[in-house]
């Protein structure tokens, strides 16, 4: 295998940035958005800066990583991470439940920086979010590779082989991490379960058995925490349509907006939690385990992981509480916070006034759900 075999789907090699550089510069849509992120900073000094970037990494810290700063510091109450249960010197695959399109692996590039790596990761991104020329050189030069989604089977089964044989290439050839959400799409909900069709498509690469396939990957779970989801009262706008209007199905802008939403609005506390490579723990599976049983064992085992890692706020205990009309849980906060909480959720639920008809008893019910489901997990494995 060699890099180029990979050229349809890869993030961009140094000596193609001047190039993309280039084209970036000489785009009148990425022209307005450098405008709205820089304003009054003249393009000729962008232009510069990205010049002197030689390396997709280089990008990101010269770029991405102080935008990060700026974010967190107008956006969130801060953003940690725990390593502890992992080796930053080594690679791996990140596999994590899926909060937010654009933050969740962007902020785990800038705590990985912050906690001493020499890298960030390779981001594995959808292609139905990159309908626009311009947006995709961007996720290029951000380290994203692209898996193709809208195709025949006979070809979906190529592309996933490939799109696995390059996972396996990142590691073990390019020196570098992957990040890769559990599910494709969010859930909506926030019952982050693990698709066992994502853990399939990966031993797609490799060599040996189909444990050791995926322990050339070194996974690790890796936990997502918000405080406060900015998307929340989108989703459960969404989960509405879909009950409502038949075969509904989500317009060119809604990704924008979710993207948009998700970026700017507030987050409260933010949490990363690494739990420990599963390499050992494949390595204790049976050898003689039926493929659909360790299918299974594998994503119940990277769910537990996740689960336990979440850091829980007062948010998801006030939630579980309204949302079961009990005050069980009233030892994990305070009167305050679950008045701060219901003023929070009334203010999101009146941002849904474009429905024809609103049943804001649904729409409540499923915001509360989002922030009660994380509790209740972590209750299950703990």
């Amino acid at each position: 295998m060699n890099i180029h075999d990979f050229d349809a789907i890869r993030p961009f090699e140094p000596e193609e940035l001047p190039a993309v550089f280039d084209r970036l510069m000489h785009n009148e849509q990425f022209l307005k958005v450098l405008d709205y992120l820089y304003p009054g900073v003249p393009t000729e000094a962008i232009s510069k800066k990205m010049s002197q970037c030689k390396s997709n990494l280089d990008f990101q810290k010269a770029f991405c990583y102080n935008f990060l700063v700026e974010l967190l510091a107008k956006a969130s109450l801060g953003c940690d991470i725990d390593v502890r249960n992992i080796d930053l010197q080594k690679r791996h695959t990140f596999v994590s439940n899926h909060r937010d399109i654009v933050l969740d692996s962007a902020l785990l590039h800038k705590l990985l920086i912050d906690s001493g790596s020499d890298t960030t990761t390779e981001i594995a991104i959808g292609d139905n979010l990159l309908k626009l020329p311009w947006v995709k050189d961007i996720v290029r030069l951000n380290k994203s590779f692209i898996v193709e989604r809208s195709l025949p089977m006979r070809q979906m089964l190529m592309a996933s082989k490939r799109l696995s044989e390059y996972m396996h290439f990142v590691i073990s050839d390019k020196n570098d991490n992957i990040w890769i959400a559990q599910r494709e799409g969010r859930a909506k909900n926030s019952d982050d379960r693990t698709q066992e069709a994502i853990l399939k498509m990966m031993a797609m690469g490799g060599e040996g058995s189909i444990a050791n396939r995926l322990m050339q990957l070194h996974i690790v779970p890796l936990a997502i925490s918000y405080e406060f989801d900015p998307c929340d009262f989108l989703k459960a706008r969404e989960m509405q349509l879909r009950r409502d209007v038949e075969n509904w199905k989500k317009g060119p802008m809604d990704d924008v907006v979710s993207m948009q939403t998700g970026i700017m609005g507030y987050k409260g506390h933010i949490h990363y939690h690494c739990a420990p490579c599963i390499d050992e723990w494949l390595a204790s599976l049976p050898e003689d385990m039926p493929k659909g049983e360790f299918y299974e064992s594998v994503a119940v085992h990277i769910d537990h992981e996740i689960w336990r890692g979440y850091r829980l706020y007062p948010s998801n205990y006030v939630a579980l509480d309204l949302l079961r009309a009990t005050s069980e849980y009233a030892s994990h906060y305070t009167a305050s916070d679950r008045d701060a909480f219901e003023k929070y959720l009334n203010g999101q639920l009146a941002k849904i006034h474009d429905l024809d008809n609103p049943d804001y008893r649904f729409l409540r019910e499923r915001i509360l759900e989002m922030y009660a489901n994380p509790a209740i997990n972590q209750m299950r494995v703990k």
